[in-house]
């Protein structure tokens, strides 16, 4: 299939469902050299519906393990912590009748920030029909919880809420990959809210990364919720199409991340191409 990889941002960018997954804290640390998105060119020698034991680095597998990363960012995401697919051990595929088909995955995830890796088991469904719906995760990662950041998220609430002037940022990175410092908390919270929709849009036909940011806006504070009003722009490392979607988000300490609404933007023909989608 010839899958083309984001260098840069591919690596930052991985749902609801019940949670059963084993999550503990490797013991050696995480080779952040060996790119955790990289998918080998011989995986089309593997059909994307196969059933039975996957190879671990083929798309079957890699995809759902995708949609794994993009459930704990979902669940545990914050300026503070993000969340990366560092490798897939071993995968297994079956089909459950005419309903969709089932993955059970043995992957390595890592703690973007304080790069930390942790082993975990996972089961992803995604459903078949004549109407797409989001694939369904089963996971309980209790060890990640222990990653405290309660006291940078504190602070750096308190310092966006009292803001004089409401923030605001464009093109993050910009062409040439560059994020000024004081700009990368709102990345994250983009990175963030932007899972909610790569969970939400996958299917057994897709691969998402977040490319960038195109702009983000601090909105008036309701009800002690910090407000957001973000354009993003999705990598489907698939079809290689760029995709835009506004999101209004709202994040406090207490409650994480919420996404408020989600609009998928229709194609931009003249916007400037996002940096490292080659």
């Amino acid at each position: 299939m010839g899958l083309r990889i984001i260098v840069v941002l591919a690596v930052l960018m991985g749902v609801t469902g019940s949670p059963t997954t084993t999550v503990r804290p490797e013991t050696t640390s995480v080779d952040t050299a060996a790119h955790p998105n990289s998918i080998p060119e011989t995986e089309a020698a593997e059909d994307v519906m196969a059933t039975g034991e996957l190879n671990p680095n083929h798309y079957p597998a890699q995809r759902a393990a995708k949609v794994v990363q993009h459930y704990l960012t979902t669940r545990y995401g914050s300026p503070y912590r993000l969340f990366g697919l560092h490798r897939v051990h071993s995968g297994n595929a079956e089909d459950v009748g005419d309903s969709g088909r089932k993955y059970q995955l043995e992957i390595s995830v890592h703690e973007i920030i304080s790069n930390v890796g942790y082993k975990c088991s996972a089961e992803v469904f995604f459903p078949h029909g004549q109407k797409q719906e989001s694939p369904q995760v089963q996971a309980s990662c209790e060890e990640l919880l222990n990653i405290s950041t309660k006291a940078q998220e504190e602070a750096l609430y308190q310092q966006y809420k009292m803001n004089q002037t409401l923030l605001s940022a464009q093109n993050l990175p910009d062409s040439h990959g560059h994020i000024e410092p004081d700009m990368k908390l709102l990345w994250h919270l983009g990175i963030v809210a932007s899972s909610f929709i790569m969970l939400k849009e996958s299917s057994e036909n897709t691969l998402y990364n977040m490319a960038q940011v195109a702009n983000i806006t601090q909105l008036e504070t309701e009800k002690e919720q910090l407000k957001f009003d973000c354009h993003t722009l999705l990598h489907d490392m698939v079809s290689q199409e760029i995709l835009h979607w506004k999101l209004l988000f709202a994040w406090s300490p207490a409650e994480g991340v919420k996404v408020l609404q989600m609009e998928q933007l229709p194609h931009c023909q003249h916007c400037e191409k996002p940096p490292n989608t080659n």
